[in-house]
Formats: C-alpha cells, structure tokens, sequence
C-alpha cells in the first residue's frame, strides 16, 4: 500500500513487529546524479556539477537541472516498510494550466510495484508577462510504501522529473547498502522530452525505458527547454564516466531562435569535440530532432497560444517566418527543424570519417510525419505517455539493439 498523506498506512497485514530505522541521506545511495547539496531544509539532487552551474545564469536551465528526472535512490535492503520525507517546489505560470502533481515510483527488482503522488512543499507562481514571482512554503511530505515482499531484493525509488525535490528523510523496517553498479552508463542528454514531459511517471520516459529495455544505468541529462549546446553541459559529460553516451540535438535551438545557421555547425562540432576529449572511444549517438509539425519549416521562437489558453489548455505555436529559413545568405538563415536535420546528417557523415564511434539516429525515425495522425503531439509540441513509449521502443531497436 502507499500513503500519500502525513499520516501512515497499516503495514499490509503482517503482525510481525519492527523498528523503522532512520538513515542518512548521501550521494551513494543515488543514481543518475552529480552532487547533494545541503540545503538546510534537505538534501537537494543536482544533475548538473557544481562547476557547470557556476558558468550558467539562465534560470530555466537551473531549474531544470534540480528537477532529478532520471534521479534514483537505489539500495539493497529485505525492508517491507520504506517511507521517505521530501519536500518539493512547483512552479506555477500565472494564467496557465498547472501539471498534475508529481509522482514517486517504487521498483523492486526493475519492476515497479507501487507508486505514490506528492504534496505539499512549496509553491513559486510566476507571472509570464511581468516576470513577477511569488513564492508560498508548504509542508514535507511523508510518502510511506509497505507490504513489499521480505527478503533481499534491490528497491529503487525514481523522484519526480518535473518538479524540484528535497529530501528530507529516509526510514526502512531493515538495514540498506547502495545497490551494486553493474550495469553499463547511459549519459543522454536532450529537451524536455528527453526529461520527460507528459510522460506518466518518472520511470516511464522515453529514456527511463529505453534503459531498462537496453539493461542500463540510466544518467538524464535531459533539460526541459535548455539542450542549447552548452559548453559547460559538454564538459560535464566529458568528465562522467560513461559506457554510452547520446545527445539529442535540434528543438530548443529552434523554438528558441537561439542561433543562425551559421553558428549552429561550429556549435554541434565544438560540444562534440568537448564530450570526445573525456571519452575518445567512448559510442556516442546523435539524435536528430523528431517531427514537431509548428517548426519543421517555420523558425522559432515558440510561444504559449494565446486562444487556447484562455480556454484553459496549453497548446504551443511558432511565432517566425518561414521566409527567414531561406534567405540568401544561408549563414544568416534562422534554424527549423528541417535545415537543422540536414546540417546534423552532414556533420556526423564528415566526422565518421575519423570517428568510427560515432552513429547517427534521424528523430523522424523516433517519430516521424507518418505518427501524426496515431500519436499526436497534444499540446503541438511534447509526446504523451504512449508516444514516449514509442519512442523508446524504436530507440532501442535503432541505437541499442
């Protein structure tokens, strides 16, 4: 059983009796992180280094990267009890639909076997127009999981992906040691897709999956509107060890009008050559953008649609012109997702030449024009649940099979 409230939950209906043991929260009982940072009131998750932060002031990117997807306590334990105190933040944009609560997921053995909403913690509003941001403190939440079989088994608990958490506490009926790395690093890197957004729990984004398929330890470095070629994201990759590493490459550059043709080559070549002076054998697959039909020829930026907000949903458009995609001047061409998958195709074929680990994977192949009508984008922009399914299916048979 689960408890989503402060107060417990019988414990299955055993009678044995237990001491529930509080244990210290430290950095070797997690996966797919990089540092803890005591916060005062917990224990914060980064994924990115402390290094890497400290070369970037852009806030979406820093809130992001706090937002642990991909982010597991992994522990070998025979407990039937487990209960952890978190506290999170929600970000509220003023005037648009909130997301539904974020969830928790207990696995045993690599299958999830329960599953727990969070609550409470606190709330930062934030006004789109003005910029103006409030914050409220909330309460900790004591999520409680009980009735798990006994004996030794390998429990994971997966944090939210799309809300900040602290963690607070950590309480078992029995002993805990860090569950064993012995399975072959995973290091992705891409959008909020690849972070997980409107996938349905935190174990089930289209990464979450393709590892647990491919029988990977997963590291997310998928940052919701942020994968913009960020030297210091290359850094951090360089210098994590890693058995396999992708980056996905193509719609924030786009929906964020970030850069013109001309720097986006000398960009995707320089993050390359960063990530291969820390693994120069190292497999690293290139992921091209997947179908997103408001930019495959019209540039960004992207934008909330006005109308479809005021009837209380989110939809996304794109706000350039297409004409801007074929000036004369290509280097002064703004980037769609198109011109961008030509670009990605040419880069990875010149470098191939001297990079025989290097491979190519086109995202229309993830999720192509042919998807549309079976597996639409809901809201124009982000898969849903079945689509980040899809997705990892298909990347697995094409990257890791």
């Amino acid at each position: 059983m689960v408890g989503n409230s402060g107060g417990d939950v019988a414990c299955g209906t055993t009678s044995r009796s237990f001491v529930i043991i509080s244990h210290p929260i430290t950095i070797d009982v997690f996966r797919g992180l990089a540092e803890l940072e005591d916060t005062g009131r917990g224990q914060l998750p980064h994924r990115l280094p402390r290094a890497a932060r400290a070369r970037c002031d852009d806030p979406q990117l820093l809130s992001a990267e706090t937002q642990p997807s991909g982010v597991r306590v992994a522990v070998r334990t025979a407990a039937t009890v487990i209960e952890l105190d978190l506290l999170r933040t929600r970000v509220v944009l003023v005037g648009v639909p909130p997301r539904a609560d974020g969830t928790v997921d207990l696995l045993v053995d690599r299958q999830r076997v329960q599953q727990a909403t969070v609550y409470g913690g606190d709330l930062v509003r934030i006004d789109p127009a003005t910029g103006a941001t409030e914050m409220e403190q909330g309460e900790v939440a004591t999520l409680r999981f009980d009735g798990l079989a006994p004996g030794d088994k390998t429990v994971e608990i997966w944090l939210p992906h799309y809300e900040r958490v602290e963690l607070v506490a950590l309480r078992t009926d029995a002993p805990i040691a860090a569950a064993p790395t012995d399975r072959p690093i995973w290091v992705h890197h891409g959008s909020s897709i690849s972070q997980g957004s409107n996938a349905a729990a935190p174990s089930t984004t289209w990464p979450a999956l393709a590892a647990a398929a491919a029988d990977l330890d997963l590291v997310n470095l998928g940052f919701s509107g942020s994968a913009m070629l960020d030297p210091f994201v290359a850094r951090a990759i360089r210098d994590r060890p890693a058995d396999l590493i992708s980056v996905k490459i193509g719609i924030n550059l786009v929906n964020s009008d970030l850069m013109r043709q001309r720097a986006f080559g000398p960009a995707v070549h320089g993050f390359l050559d960063t990530i291969r002076d820390g693994h120069p054998t190292t497999p690293i697959v290139v992921i091209g953008p997947l179908h997103c039909p408001i930019h495959e020829s019209t540039p960004g930026p992207g934008s909330f649609d006005g109308e479809a907000l005021a009837a209380g949903t989110i939809r996304f458009i794109a706000l350039g012109d297409p004409a801007d995609a074929v000036v004369p001047n290509a280097g002064l061409r703004r980037l769609t997702l198109r011109s961008i998958r030509e670009q990605l195709t040419q880069i990875v074929a010149r470098r191939q030449t001297d990079d025989p680990h290097l491979t190519y994977v086109d995202g229309l192949d993830l999720y192509g024009p042919s998807d549309e009508a079976t597996h639409p984008l809901p809201d124009n922009l982000h898969p849903d649940a079945a689509t980040h399914r899809l997705i990892a299916e298909r990347f697995v048979a094409l990257a890791l099979g």
